[in-house]
């Protein structure tokens, strides 16, 4: 393969390198699959939500690591940000149209494997403990 393997004539001009560490659109990779940004687009995938709803919807997250997710989200336009002028000030994200495109195939792959998960048993709660010693 050689070097400009992975650039690619796209019909609206020439594509970004991925491959290549200077590429913008790296960042935004980095963004979207980083652990908690999954998450948070399949989470906003079927409603607006507020922080704290948000925050209670992703097991594990702490309120930092949703903030620092929302913010790298919103600037690279998956996310809007919508703050109501109250006290305190209520926050509301929901997906761009940009973001309901990328988060689809992410919903797609989850759904392909749950479905290939072995049914749960039926005492086995949503959150399993692991197995003790």
């Amino acid at each position: 393969m050689n070097e400009g393997a992975q650039l690619a004539q796209a019909e609206a001009g020439p594509r970004y390198e991925v491959f290549h560490t200077d590429c913008p659109a790296r960042d935004m990779v980095d963004h979207v699959t980083s652990r908690w940004g999954i998450w948070v687009l399949i989470s906003l995938r079927s409603n607006d939500l507020r922080f704290y709803e948000l925050r209670d919807s992703i097991q594990g997250i702490s309120e930092k690591m949703l903030a620092q997710t929302l913010r790298a989200l919103v600037k690279d336009g998956l996310v809007w940000r919508a703050v109501e002028p109250t006290t305190p000030p209520q926050v509301t994200y929901g997906l761009s149209e940009f973001g309901r495109e990328v988060s689809e195939p992410l919903t797609d792959l989850f759904d392909r494997i749950t479905r290939r998960l072995p049914p749960r048993s039926p005492g086995q709660g949503a959150d399993p403990s692991p197995p003790g010693p």
